[in-house]
């Protein structure tokens, strides 16, 4: 008997030191540990800010109650902001900034510890820090205002900073329902989001990619500036281009000529948007060098933004001819996310060189100082010398053949009494019998850039075969453009 005693206790031992060595922090994480709930939502959560001066408000912030959880986080622009902030659920955790902020939140980073040190031996209670956000009430109003009931994303963003304006995914949905106390109702808000056919859990602007369409003809343009071709070289203009190794064509949209026929420029072809020569300029220049200058511009490339998880935007290398012709207009295997296609706006609107996009600028303490601060960065890309996309020159080309388009060609939706707006539609075709996905990408002013923006409408939200770049988002980018530069 003694010895079956001891050999219990030496059972409990084991057991008791695995539990607390080996498992400790699993344990301590698990979502079924009511106490480790309990002590988190005992401290206050950070708030997460919009705007600036007299004009900051919060967009989430905790406020206490009488429940077991002494915090309730609440989201006082519920779904307005609701891709920005994420959602902080005591039973599906978090998302966004949310996530990937929890640490500042919280009050647990390491600018906080000695502060967090004085307030244990103080006796104070511990509080979260205030997360800034860039994005702008307007900017973000106008988007989903313009972008209404239709499925889709607007990035917007300054080219010379990286600053995000306005990050906007539709449909979107409440995080209140996530954040609340009652687990019954958060399981049954939880289900019926997943359960919605319209995703609106999904971030779009990030972690969607889409055929980015005749917007891609940005990227492959500044491959053949960079490759020597100048504006000005004219080219053939077939109805439809025969393709190498196969008896397929490409068409121009509705089957028409771009130029009567006639030879027509590099500029010429972009205002147009001219299918038939950017196909003929990807066969020329190759698949490798097409995706060598879309890698320049961020695609292929798993880049860090501070929002986690975001999709990496695609264009093959190894493509034969045929599929290379198709890349070069931006179809068959090309995929960009729209913060990809804002990136690569903003760099050419900023003469070539990309910055880093960023949606917070500062981290404060409860005391207002500024306690970690997100400044403008060159998105140096591994592989990459520099920050330099294209070359000043080539930017310079492509800034007016962009003004051109929206002038007197297809994005003339977008344009701007008194502001001169330079951007590109693009109509991606995503099957047979099916609507395409349609996108516009602009900055402006053109002289002086301050916003970029990119626009994408997948299955053109039911609007028809026939709907367009020009037609469906370059009203929407119009909209957004204005709110950022104050001339609604």
């Amino acid at each position: 008997m003694a010895l079956t005693i001891v050999l219990l206790f030496g059972a409990l031992f084991i057991n008791l030191n695995y539990l607390q060595v080996v498992r400790a922090d699993d344990l301590a994480s698990d979502s079924a540990n009511a106490r480790r709930l309990v002590a988190e939502y005992d401290s206050e959560r950070g708030r997460i800010l919009s705007g600036r001066g007299p004009d900051t408000r919060p967009v989430a912030e905790s406020v206490e109650t009488r429940d077991e959880l002494k915090f309730l986080r609440q989201y006082d622009s519920g779904p307005l902001y609701a891709h920005v902030t994420g959602f902080s659920s005591p039973i599906f955790g978090r998302s966004e900034i949310e996530r990937a902020f929890d640490d500042e939140l919280t009050g647990n980073a390491p600018e906080a510890f000695a502060r967090n040190l004085a307030d244990l031996l103080a006796g104070r209670e511990r509080a979260g820090d205030a997360v800034h956000t860039t994005v702008r009430d307007e900017v973000q109003q106008a988007a989903r205002d313009a972008l209404g009931e239709l499925e889709g994303a607007v990035v917007a963003l300054a080219p010379a900073t990286g600053e995000i304006l306005a990050l906007w995914s539709s449909p979107t949905y409440d995080p209140n329902d996530l954040a609340s106390h009652d687990p019954k109702e958060v399981r049954e808000s939880w289900r019926r989001l997943n359960d919605d056919a319209s995703k609106p859990l999904l971030n779009r602007a990030l972690r969607e990619s889409y055929p980015p369409g005749s917007t891609f003809k940005l990227v492959t343009a500044a491959a053949a500036l960079e490759s020597g071709v100048s504006p000005d070289q004219t080219f053939p203009d077939p109805q439809r281009l025969d393709l190498p190794q196969t008896s397929a064509t490409i068409g121009n949209f509705g089957g028409s000529l771009c130029n009567g026929g006639q030879p027509l420029s590099l500029t010429q072809a972009l205002t147009v948007s001219c299918n038939t020569t950017f196909a003929q300029l990807g066969l020329d220049l190759g698949a490798e060098t097409l995706a060598e200058q879309a890698t320049r511009f961020g695609f292929n490339t798993d880049w860090d933004f501070q929002l986690p998880a975001t999709a990496v935007s695609q264009v093959p290398s190894d493509a034969d001819p045929p599929a290379t012709a198709q890349s070069a207009i931006g179809q068959r295997d090309v995929r960009a996310t729209p913060l990809q296609m804002a990136v690569v706006t903003a760099a050419i609107a900023n003469d070539g060189v990309m910055m880093t996009p960023y949606i917070v600028d500062r981290v404060e303490d409860t005391s207002g100082r500024v306690i970690r601060e997100f400044t403008p960065e060159e998105l140096r890309l591994p592989g990459q010398p520099n920050a330099q996309a294209i070359s000043r020159g080539s930017a310079d080309a492509l800034q007016a053949m962009m003004e051109n388009v929206v002038n007197a060609g297809s994005g003339s939706n977008a344009a701007i009494t008194g502001v001169q707006v330079a951007g590109k539609t693009g109509t991606a075709q995503t099957g047979e019998g099916r609507p395409p996905t349609v996108w516009f990408v602009g900055f402006a002013p053109a002289d002086n850039p301050a916003v970029a923006v990119a626009v994408v409408v997948p299955d053109v939200g039911g609007a028809g075969s026939e709907a367009t770049g020009g037609a469906v988002a370059g009203p929407i980018a119009r909209a957004v453009i204005e709110a950022a530069l104050g001339t609604q």
